[in-house]
Protein backbone atom coordinates (compact mmCIF):
# COMPACT_ATOMS: atom_id res chain seq x y z
CA UNK A 1 0.00 0.00 0.00
CA UNK A 2 1.35 3.43 -0.95
CA UNK A 3 1.90 5.47 2.19
CA UNK A 4 3.50 8.54 0.57
CA UNK A 5 1.76 11.61 2.05
CA UNK A 6 -0.29 13.91 -0.13
CA UNK A 7 -0.42 17.67 0.33
CA UNK A 8 -3.43 19.81 -0.59
CA UNK A 9 -3.04 23.44 -1.62
CA UNK A 10 -5.93 25.88 -1.94
CA UNK A 11 -5.86 29.06 -4.00
CA UNK A 12 -8.71 31.46 -3.17
CA UNK A 13 -8.26 33.77 -6.13
CA UNK A 14 -9.90 36.78 -7.69
CA UNK A 15 -11.41 34.70 -10.50
CA UNK A 16 -11.25 31.06 -9.42
CA UNK A 17 -10.97 28.91 -6.31
CA UNK A 18 -8.66 25.97 -6.93
CA UNK A 19 -7.74 22.90 -4.93
CA UNK A 20 -4.89 20.57 -5.92
CA UNK A 21 -3.41 17.51 -4.28
CA UNK A 22 0.35 17.06 -4.74
CA UNK A 23 2.97 14.48 -3.92
CA UNK A 24 5.86 15.85 -1.85
CA UNK A 25 7.93 16.33 -5.03
CA UNK A 26 5.23 18.48 -6.63
CA UNK A 27 3.40 16.06 -8.91
CA UNK A 28 -0.34 16.66 -9.27
CA UNK A 29 -2.60 13.82 -8.15
CA UNK A 30 -5.98 15.57 -8.39
CA UNK A 31 -7.27 19.05 -9.06
CA UNK A 32 -10.44 21.10 -9.23
CA UNK A 33 -11.31 24.69 -10.06
CA UNK A 34 -14.55 26.62 -9.61
CA UNK A 35 -15.34 30.29 -10.29
CA UNK A 36 -15.00 32.49 -7.25
CA UNK A 37 -18.57 33.59 -6.43
CA UNK A 38 -18.68 37.36 -6.71
CA UNK A 39 -21.34 39.93 -7.41
CA UNK A 40 -21.72 43.65 -7.88
CA UNK A 41 -24.23 45.25 -5.47
CA UNK A 42 -23.96 48.51 -7.40
CA UNK A 43 -21.89 49.76 -10.35
CA UNK A 44 -18.19 49.67 -9.57
CA UNK A 45 -18.54 47.59 -6.39
CA UNK A 46 -17.48 43.92 -6.25
CA UNK A 47 -18.01 41.64 -3.26
CA UNK A 48 -17.55 38.00 -2.29
CA UNK A 49 -20.19 36.26 -0.20
CA UNK A 50 -18.33 34.45 2.63
CA UNK A 51 -20.75 31.51 2.73
CA UNK A 52 -20.60 31.22 -1.05
CA UNK A 53 -16.80 31.24 -0.92
CA UNK A 54 -16.81 28.52 1.74
CA UNK A 55 -19.25 26.37 -0.23
CA UNK A 56 -17.03 26.74 -3.31
CA UNK A 57 -13.97 25.73 -1.26
CA UNK A 58 -15.90 22.71 -0.02
CA UNK A 59 -16.91 21.77 -3.58
CA UNK A 60 -13.32 22.05 -4.84
CA UNK A 61 -11.94 19.96 -1.96
CA UNK A 62 -14.70 17.36 -2.29
CA UNK A 63 -13.93 17.05 -6.00
CA UNK A 64 -10.26 16.43 -5.19
CA UNK A 65 -10.95 13.81 -2.53
CA UNK A 66 -13.49 12.09 -4.79
CA UNK A 67 -10.89 11.94 -7.57
CA UNK A 68 -8.36 10.44 -5.19
CA UNK A 69 -10.74 7.85 -3.79
CA UNK A 70 -11.01 6.81 -0.13
CA UNK A 71 -7.65 5.04 0.13
CA UNK A 72 -5.63 7.89 -1.36
CA UNK A 73 -7.65 10.59 0.41
CA UNK A 74 -6.58 9.05 3.71
CA UNK A 75 -2.98 9.85 2.69
CA UNK A 76 -3.65 13.60 2.79
CA UNK A 77 -1.31 14.89 5.47
CA UNK A 78 -1.99 18.60 5.24
CA UNK A 79 -3.92 21.45 3.70
CA UNK A 80 -3.04 25.13 3.49
CA UNK A 81 -4.51 28.05 1.60
CA UNK A 82 -3.12 30.98 -0.37
CA UNK A 83 -5.30 33.87 -1.41
CA UNK A 84 -5.59 37.34 -2.83
CA UNK A 85 -4.11 39.76 -0.37
CA UNK A 86 -6.56 42.51 0.48
CA UNK A 87 -10.03 40.99 0.79
CA UNK A 88 -11.19 39.86 4.23
CA UNK A 89 -14.24 38.61 6.13
CA UNK A 90 -15.51 40.31 9.32
CA UNK A 91 -16.77 37.82 11.93
CA UNK A 92 -18.85 38.34 15.06
CA UNK A 93 -18.39 36.74 18.48
CA UNK A 94 -20.17 33.62 17.24
CA UNK A 95 -17.84 33.31 14.22
CA UNK A 96 -20.64 34.32 11.86
CA UNK A 97 -19.71 36.43 8.84
CA UNK A 98 -21.21 39.90 9.18
CA UNK A 99 -20.61 41.40 5.75
CA UNK A 100 -19.36 40.37 2.31
CA UNK A 101 -15.63 40.48 1.62
CA UNK A 102 -14.92 43.59 -0.43
CA UNK A 103 -12.82 42.72 -3.49
CA UNK A 104 -9.24 43.93 -3.41
CA UNK A 105 -9.76 46.22 -6.42
CA UNK A 106 -13.12 47.68 -5.32
CA UNK A 107 -12.75 51.50 -5.45
CA UNK A 108 -15.21 52.43 -2.69
CA UNK A 109 -12.45 52.82 -0.07
CA UNK A 110 -10.69 55.78 -1.72
CA UNK A 111 -12.05 58.30 0.86
CA UNK A 112 -10.67 56.19 3.70
CA UNK A 113 -7.22 56.09 2.06
CA UNK A 114 -7.34 59.87 1.68
CA UNK A 115 -8.27 60.23 5.36
CA UNK A 116 -5.33 58.04 6.41
CA UNK A 117 -3.05 60.22 4.32
CA UNK A 118 -4.26 63.30 6.23
CA UNK A 119 -3.84 61.85 9.71
CA UNK A 120 -0.64 59.84 9.25
CA UNK A 121 0.88 60.78 5.89
CA UNK A 122 2.00 58.55 3.06
CA UNK A 123 5.66 58.54 4.05
CA UNK A 124 4.95 57.55 7.66
CA UNK A 125 2.64 54.76 6.53
CA UNK A 126 5.31 53.51 4.12
CA UNK A 127 7.99 53.68 6.83
CA UNK A 128 5.89 51.49 9.13
CA UNK A 129 4.19 49.09 6.73
CA UNK A 130 6.38 49.09 3.62
CA UNK A 131 3.26 49.80 1.55
CA UNK A 132 2.49 52.61 -0.84
CA UNK A 133 -0.83 54.02 0.32
CA UNK A 134 -3.67 52.80 -1.89
CA UNK A 135 -7.38 52.21 -1.26
CA UNK A 136 -7.07 48.44 -1.70
CA UNK A 137 -5.70 47.52 1.74
CA UNK A 138 -7.60 45.84 4.55
CA UNK A 139 -7.47 48.78 6.95
CA UNK A 140 -9.19 51.00 4.36
CA UNK A 141 -11.96 48.41 4.08
CA UNK A 142 -12.35 48.26 7.86
CA UNK A 143 -12.60 52.03 8.01
CA UNK A 144 -15.20 51.98 5.24
CA UNK A 145 -17.28 49.54 7.31
CA UNK A 146 -16.82 51.73 10.38
CA UNK A 147 -18.12 54.77 8.52
CA UNK A 148 -20.85 53.18 6.40
CA UNK A 149 -22.00 50.25 8.54
CA UNK A 150 -21.12 51.16 12.13
CA UNK A 151 -23.37 48.39 13.48
CA UNK A 152 -21.34 45.80 11.55
CA UNK A 153 -18.05 47.30 12.69
CA UNK A 154 -19.21 47.38 16.32
CA UNK A 155 -20.00 43.65 16.22
CA UNK A 156 -16.80 42.67 14.40
CA UNK A 157 -14.43 40.77 16.67
CA UNK A 158 -12.24 39.18 13.97
CA UNK A 159 -11.03 40.24 10.52
CA UNK A 160 -9.76 37.28 8.52
CA UNK A 161 -8.05 37.49 5.13
CA UNK A 162 -9.48 35.05 2.61
CA UNK A 163 -6.82 32.36 3.12
CA UNK A 164 -7.17 32.80 6.89
CA UNK A 165 -10.94 32.40 6.58
CA UNK A 166 -10.51 29.17 4.60
CA UNK A 167 -8.14 27.77 7.24
CA UNK A 168 -10.46 28.89 10.04
CA UNK A 169 -13.42 27.08 8.48
CA UNK A 170 -11.27 23.97 8.13
CA UNK A 171 -9.76 23.81 11.61
CA UNK A 172 -11.42 26.46 13.80
CA UNK A 173 -8.20 28.31 14.65
CA UNK A 174 -8.00 32.05 13.75
CA UNK A 175 -4.57 33.12 12.52
CA UNK A 176 -2.88 35.02 9.74
CA UNK A 177 0.65 34.78 8.42
CA UNK A 178 3.21 37.54 7.97
CA UNK A 179 2.68 37.80 4.21
CA UNK A 180 -1.06 38.47 4.47
CA UNK A 181 -0.62 40.69 7.52
CA UNK A 182 1.75 42.70 5.32
CA UNK A 183 -1.19 43.53 3.01
CA UNK A 184 -3.44 45.14 5.64
CA UNK A 185 -1.73 48.56 6.07
CA UNK A 186 -1.88 47.85 9.81
CA UNK A 187 1.30 45.79 10.20
CA UNK A 188 4.67 47.01 11.47
CA UNK A 189 6.92 45.28 8.96
CA UNK A 190 10.24 45.77 10.74
CA UNK A 191 8.77 44.88 14.13
CA UNK A 192 6.67 42.04 12.66
CA UNK A 193 3.63 42.91 14.75
CA UNK A 194 0.41 44.89 14.45
CA UNK A 195 1.13 48.61 14.52
CA UNK A 196 -0.11 50.30 17.69
CA UNK A 197 0.58 53.71 16.13
CA UNK A 198 -1.54 53.15 13.02
CA UNK A 199 -4.40 51.41 14.80
CA UNK A 200 -4.54 54.04 17.53
CA UNK A 201 -4.69 56.81 14.92
CA UNK A 202 -7.41 54.93 13.02
CA UNK A 203 -9.28 54.06 16.25
CA UNK A 204 -9.41 50.38 15.33
CA UNK A 205 -8.83 47.83 18.13
CA UNK A 206 -5.83 45.59 17.59
CA UNK A 207 -7.90 42.66 18.86
CA UNK A 208 -9.81 42.61 15.54
CA UNK A 209 -6.72 41.26 13.80
CA UNK A 210 -5.79 37.60 14.12
CA UNK A 211 -2.61 36.38 15.82
CA UNK A 212 0.29 36.51 13.35
CA UNK A 213 2.32 33.36 12.71
CA UNK A 214 5.03 32.28 10.29
CA UNK A 215 3.72 30.79 7.05
CA UNK A 216 3.81 27.02 7.39
CA UNK A 217 2.87 27.05 11.09
CA UNK A 218 0.60 24.14 12.06
CA UNK A 219 -2.77 25.49 13.22
CA UNK A 220 -4.61 22.26 13.99
CA UNK A 221 -6.31 19.21 12.49
CA UNK A 222 -9.29 19.30 10.13
CA UNK A 223 -12.45 19.36 12.21
CA UNK A 224 -14.96 16.53 12.05
CA UNK A 225 -17.52 18.81 10.38
CA UNK A 226 -15.05 20.04 7.74
CA UNK A 227 -13.97 16.45 7.12
CA UNK A 228 -17.59 15.40 6.59
CA UNK A 229 -18.12 18.17 4.05
CA UNK A 230 -14.84 17.91 2.13
CA UNK A 231 -13.72 14.29 2.39
CA UNK A 232 -10.45 15.37 4.03
CA UNK A 233 -9.29 13.08 6.85
CA UNK A 234 -9.38 14.45 10.41
CA UNK A 235 -5.72 13.44 10.65
CA UNK A 236 -4.79 16.10 8.09
CA UNK A 237 -3.14 19.17 9.59
CA UNK A 238 -4.16 22.68 8.57
CA UNK A 239 -1.26 25.13 8.31
CA UNK A 240 -1.00 28.85 7.74
CA UNK A 241 -0.63 29.66 4.05
CA UNK A 242 -0.04 33.14 2.67
CA UNK A 243 -0.39 35.80 0.01
CA UNK A 244 -0.85 34.23 -3.42
CA UNK A 245 2.08 35.90 -5.17
CA UNK A 246 4.49 35.04 -2.36
CA UNK A 247 3.31 31.43 -2.23
CA UNK A 248 3.85 31.27 -5.98
CA UNK A 249 7.36 32.63 -5.53
CA UNK A 250 8.13 29.82 -3.08
CA UNK A 251 7.02 27.18 -5.57
CA UNK A 252 9.04 28.81 -8.37
CA UNK A 253 12.24 28.98 -6.33
CA UNK A 254 12.39 32.69 -5.50
CA UNK A 255 13.75 31.91 -2.08
CA UNK A 256 16.94 34.00 -1.90
CA UNK A 257 18.19 37.47 -2.90
CA UNK A 258 19.08 37.72 -6.58
CA UNK A 259 15.97 35.84 -7.67
CA UNK A 260 12.84 37.37 -9.13
CA UNK A 261 9.42 35.98 -9.94
CA UNK A 262 7.37 37.22 -12.87
CA UNK A 263 3.89 35.88 -12.30
CA UNK A 264 1.84 36.23 -15.47
CA UNK A 265 -1.90 35.89 -15.01
CA UNK A 266 -4.98 38.13 -15.06
CA UNK A 267 -2.78 40.47 -13.07
CA UNK A 268 0.97 40.20 -13.37
CA UNK A 269 3.46 40.74 -10.60
CA UNK A 270 7.20 41.07 -10.27
CA UNK A 271 8.34 39.76 -6.89
CA UNK A 272 11.97 40.20 -5.85
CA UNK A 273 13.44 38.59 -2.76
CA UNK A 274 15.42 40.97 -0.52
CA UNK A 275 17.48 40.55 2.63
CA UNK A 276 16.16 43.74 4.19
CA UNK A 277 13.26 46.13 3.89
CA UNK A 278 13.55 48.96 1.37
CA UNK A 279 13.55 52.22 3.31
CA UNK A 280 13.90 54.58 0.33
CA UNK A 281 10.73 56.75 0.49
CA UNK A 282 10.70 56.98 -3.32
CA UNK A 283 9.68 53.31 -3.46
CA UNK A 284 6.46 54.12 -1.66
CA UNK A 285 5.87 57.25 -3.69
CA UNK A 286 6.17 55.22 -6.87
CA UNK A 287 3.60 52.62 -5.83
CA UNK A 288 5.81 49.68 -4.85
CA UNK A 289 4.98 47.51 -1.89
CA UNK A 290 6.92 45.08 0.23
CA UNK A 291 6.31 42.57 2.95
CA UNK A 292 7.55 39.57 4.83
CA UNK A 293 8.37 36.53 2.70
CA UNK A 294 7.20 33.01 3.51
CA UNK A 295 10.91 32.25 4.06
CA UNK A 296 11.76 33.29 7.65
CA UNK A 297 13.91 36.42 7.81
CA UNK A 298 13.44 37.25 4.13
CA UNK A 299 11.43 40.10 2.59
CA UNK A 300 10.03 40.78 -0.85
CA UNK A 301 9.57 43.85 -3.03
CA UNK A 302 6.50 43.68 -5.25
CA UNK A 303 5.63 45.55 -8.42
CA UNK A 304 2.15 44.82 -9.83
CA UNK A 305 0.75 45.15 -13.33
CA UNK A 306 -2.89 45.45 -12.29
CA UNK A 307 -4.14 44.37 -15.71
CA UNK A 308 -1.86 42.11 -17.74
CA UNK A 309 -3.77 39.02 -18.81
CA UNK A 310 -6.82 41.12 -17.97
CA UNK A 311 -6.01 43.33 -20.97
CA UNK A 312 -5.90 40.27 -23.20
CA UNK A 313 -9.21 38.98 -21.79
CA UNK A 314 -10.80 42.43 -22.24
CA UNK A 315 -9.65 42.69 -25.86
CA UNK A 316 -10.84 39.22 -26.79
CA UNK A 317 -14.24 39.68 -25.15
CA UNK A 318 -14.87 42.99 -26.90
CA UNK A 319 -13.09 42.69 -30.25
CA UNK A 320 -12.77 38.96 -30.98
CA UNK A 321 -15.47 37.08 -29.06
CA UNK A 322 -15.72 34.35 -31.70
CA UNK A 323 -11.95 33.69 -31.93
CA UNK A 324 -9.90 31.52 -29.64
CA UNK A 325 -6.64 32.83 -28.20
CA UNK A 326 -4.53 30.79 -30.61
CA UNK A 327 -6.16 32.54 -33.57
CA UNK A 328 -5.61 35.96 -32.02
CA UNK A 329 -1.96 35.15 -31.37
CA UNK A 330 -1.60 33.94 -34.98
CA UNK A 331 -2.94 37.29 -36.23
CA UNK A 332 -0.46 39.16 -34.01
CA UNK A 333 2.48 37.01 -35.18
CA UNK A 334 1.84 38.20 -38.72
CA UNK A 335 2.46 41.80 -37.63
CA UNK A 336 6.06 43.10 -37.39
CA UNK A 337 7.51 44.16 -34.05
CA UNK A 338 6.25 47.65 -33.23
CA UNK A 339 2.66 46.80 -34.20
CA UNK A 340 2.52 49.10 -37.25
CA UNK A 341 3.18 52.08 -35.00
CA UNK A 342 0.43 51.29 -32.48
CA UNK A 343 1.24 51.46 -28.76
CA UNK A 344 -0.95 50.37 -25.84
CA UNK A 345 -0.90 51.53 -22.23
CA UNK A 346 -2.15 48.53 -20.18
CA UNK A 347 -3.63 50.45 -17.24
CA UNK A 348 -7.24 49.27 -17.45
CA UNK A 349 -7.76 49.39 -13.65
CA UNK A 350 -5.15 51.89 -12.48
CA UNK A 351 -1.61 52.92 -13.31
CA UNK A 352 1.20 50.48 -12.57
CA UNK A 353 4.34 51.45 -10.64
CA UNK A 354 6.43 53.52 -10.85
CA UNK A 355 3.27 55.65 -11.17
CA UNK A 356 1.05 55.65 -8.10
CA UNK A 357 -2.18 56.82 -9.68
CA UNK A 358 -5.56 55.14 -9.12
CA UNK A 359 -7.01 57.43 -11.84
CA UNK A 360 -4.58 56.16 -14.46
CA UNK A 361 -6.26 54.34 -17.35
CA UNK A 362 -5.35 52.52 -20.54
CA UNK A 363 -5.05 53.85 -24.07
CA UNK A 364 -4.17 52.97 -27.64
CA UNK A 365 -1.94 55.40 -29.54
CA UNK A 366 -1.24 55.46 -33.27
CA UNK A 367 -4.55 54.08 -34.55
CA UNK A 368 -5.35 54.64 -38.21
CA UNK A 369 -7.60 53.21 -40.89
CA UNK A 370 -4.84 50.82 -41.94
CA UNK A 371 -4.58 49.23 -38.48
CA UNK A 372 -5.91 45.69 -38.23
CA UNK A 373 -6.96 43.69 -35.19
CA UNK A 374 -3.72 41.72 -35.11
CA UNK A 375 -1.71 44.93 -34.75
CA UNK A 376 -3.86 46.05 -31.83
CA UNK A 377 -3.48 42.70 -30.13
CA UNK A 378 0.28 42.67 -30.63
CA UNK A 379 0.41 46.21 -29.22
CA UNK A 380 -1.27 44.91 -26.07
CA UNK A 381 1.44 42.27 -25.64
CA UNK A 382 4.15 44.85 -26.26
CA UNK A 383 2.53 47.25 -23.78
CA UNK A 384 2.50 44.58 -21.08
CA UNK A 385 6.19 43.91 -21.72
CA UNK A 386 7.11 47.61 -21.62
CA UNK A 387 5.16 48.04 -18.39
CA UNK A 388 7.15 45.14 -16.90
CA UNK A 389 10.41 46.76 -17.97
CA UNK A 390 9.47 50.07 -16.32
CA UNK A 391 8.69 48.21 -13.10
CA UNK A 392 11.92 46.20 -13.18
CA UNK A 393 14.07 49.28 -13.82
CA UNK A 394 12.48 51.15 -10.93
CA UNK A 395 12.63 48.19 -8.51
CA UNK A 396 16.34 47.68 -9.02
CA UNK A 397 17.14 51.37 -8.56
CA UNK A 398 16.56 51.44 -4.79
CA UNK A 399 19.36 50.95 -2.23
CA UNK A 400 19.29 47.37 -1.00
CA UNK A 401 17.45 46.07 -4.08
CA UNK A 402 19.89 43.86 -5.95
CA UNK A 403 19.27 43.32 -9.68
CA UNK A 404 18.11 39.75 -10.24
CA UNK A 405 20.46 37.07 -11.49
CA UNK A 406 17.52 34.88 -12.49
CA UNK A 407 13.92 35.66 -13.49
CA UNK A 408 11.46 32.81 -13.01
CA UNK A 409 8.26 33.10 -15.06
CA UNK A 410 5.11 31.30 -14.03
CA UNK A 411 1.42 31.51 -14.82
CA UNK A 412 -0.91 30.81 -17.68
CA UNK A 413 0.53 33.50 -19.95
CA UNK A 414 3.90 31.71 -20.10
CA UNK A 415 2.18 29.38 -22.57
CA UNK A 416 1.83 32.33 -24.96
CA UNK A 417 5.10 31.92 -26.88
CA UNK A 418 4.70 35.27 -28.64
CA UNK A 419 4.29 37.13 -25.37
CA UNK A 420 7.36 35.38 -23.92
CA UNK A 421 9.39 36.33 -27.01
CA UNK A 422 8.26 39.95 -26.70
CA UNK A 423 8.82 40.04 -22.93
CA UNK A 424 12.36 38.63 -22.95
CA UNK A 425 13.33 40.83 -25.91
CA UNK A 426 11.92 43.99 -24.29
CA UNK A 427 13.72 43.31 -21.00
CA UNK A 428 16.72 41.86 -22.86
CA UNK A 429 16.91 39.13 -20.25
CA UNK A 430 16.40 35.40 -20.34
CA UNK A 431 13.54 33.86 -18.36
CA UNK A 432 13.21 30.43 -16.80
CA UNK A 433 9.60 29.47 -17.54
CA UNK A 434 8.72 26.97 -14.83
CA UNK A 435 6.16 24.35 -15.76
CA UNK A 436 3.85 23.93 -12.79
CA UNK A 437 0.14 23.22 -12.85
CA UNK A 438 -0.61 25.94 -10.34
CA UNK A 439 2.27 27.61 -8.55
CA UNK A 440 0.09 29.35 -5.98
CA UNK A 441 -1.63 26.14 -4.90
CA UNK A 442 1.70 24.32 -4.93
CA UNK A 443 3.27 26.98 -2.73
CA UNK A 444 0.38 26.65 -0.29
CA UNK A 445 0.72 22.86 -0.34
CA UNK A 446 4.42 23.12 0.46
CA UNK A 447 3.63 25.30 3.47
CA UNK A 448 1.05 22.75 4.58
CA UNK A 449 3.73 20.09 4.29
CA UNK A 450 6.00 22.15 6.54
CA UNK A 451 3.22 22.40 9.10
CA UNK A 452 2.63 18.64 9.00
CA UNK A 453 6.33 17.84 9.35
CA UNK A 454 6.70 16.42 5.84
CA UNK A 455 9.51 18.94 5.25
CA UNK A 456 11.95 20.49 7.70
CA UNK A 457 11.22 24.03 6.48
CA UNK A 458 10.11 26.02 3.43
CA UNK A 459 13.49 25.99 1.61
CA UNK A 460 13.66 22.22 2.06
CA UNK A 461 10.15 21.92 0.68
CA UNK A 462 11.06 23.86 -2.45
CA UNK A 463 14.26 21.86 -2.89
CA UNK A 464 12.25 18.62 -2.89
CA UNK A 465 10.30 19.58 -6.02
CA UNK A 466 10.83 17.95 -9.39
CA UNK A 467 9.77 20.68 -11.79
CA UNK A 468 10.90 21.36 -15.33
CA UNK A 469 11.88 24.82 -16.54
CA UNK A 470 12.38 26.07 -20.08
CA UNK A 471 14.93 28.81 -20.71
CA UNK A 472 13.53 31.53 -22.99
CA UNK A 473 16.17 33.80 -24.52
CA UNK A 474 15.68 37.27 -26.04
CA UNK A 475 15.36 37.35 -29.81
CA UNK A 476 18.37 39.40 -30.90
CA UNK A 477 16.62 40.84 -33.97
CA UNK A 478 13.85 42.30 -31.78
CA UNK A 479 15.89 43.82 -28.95
CA UNK A 480 16.72 47.08 -30.75
CA UNK A 481 13.13 47.66 -31.92
CA UNK A 482 11.73 47.10 -28.45
CA UNK A 483 14.37 49.27 -26.84
CA UNK A 484 13.31 52.07 -29.18
CA UNK A 485 9.62 51.48 -28.44
CA UNK A 486 10.27 51.53 -24.72
CA UNK A 487 12.61 54.50 -24.47
CA UNK A 488 11.11 56.74 -27.16
CA UNK A 489 7.41 55.99 -26.76
CA UNK A 490 6.31 53.90 -23.85
CA UNK A 491 8.36 55.48 -21.05
CA UNK A 492 6.60 58.80 -21.72
CA UNK A 493 3.07 57.54 -22.39
CA UNK A 494 1.72 57.62 -18.85
CA UNK A 495 2.96 61.16 -18.13
CA UNK A 496 1.63 62.49 -21.43
CA UNK A 497 -1.83 61.00 -20.91
CA UNK A 498 -2.26 61.38 -17.14
CA UNK A 499 -3.77 64.90 -17.27
CA UNK A 500 -6.36 63.72 -19.78
CA UNK A 501 -7.24 60.64 -17.72
CA UNK A 502 -7.67 62.85 -14.66
CA UNK A 503 -9.90 65.18 -16.63
CA UNK A 504 -12.03 62.21 -17.66
CA UNK A 505 -12.35 60.89 -14.09
CA UNK A 506 -15.55 62.84 -13.25
CA UNK A 507 -17.21 61.46 -16.36
CA UNK A 508 -16.24 57.93 -15.38
CA UNK A 509 -17.70 58.48 -11.94
CA UNK A 510 -20.93 59.91 -13.40
CA UNK A 511 -21.29 56.95 -15.73
CA UNK A 512 -20.53 54.29 -13.11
Amino acid sequence: MNDTPLLVGLDVGTTNIKALAFTPDGQVMAQASHPTPSYSPQPGYVEYDPDGVWQTIVAALRSVTDQLGPDNARRIASVAAASMGEAAVPLDAHDTPLFPAIAWFDPRTRPQAEWLEKILGRERLFAITGLALMPIYGLCKLLWLKENHPDVFARTVRWLNMADYAAFRLCGVPATDYTLASRTLAFDLAGRRWSDEILAAADVPVSIFAPVVQAGTRLGPVTAEAARLTGLPTSAQVAAGGHDHVCGSLAAGVTAPGRMLMSLGTTATLVMATEQTITEPRAGQEGFTQGAHVIPGLYYLLGPLYTAGGCIEWFKANFAPDLDYAALIHEAQAIPAGSQGVAFLPHLRMASPPFDDPQGRGAFLGLGTEIVRGAMFRAILEGIACDARLILEAMTSYPGARPPDTIFAIGGMTRNALLMQIMTSTLNRAFLATQVSDSTSLGAALLGGVGAGVYLDAPAAQAALRLTSTRVEPTAALVETYDYLHTQVYSGMYRALAPLHHALAPLRAAGA
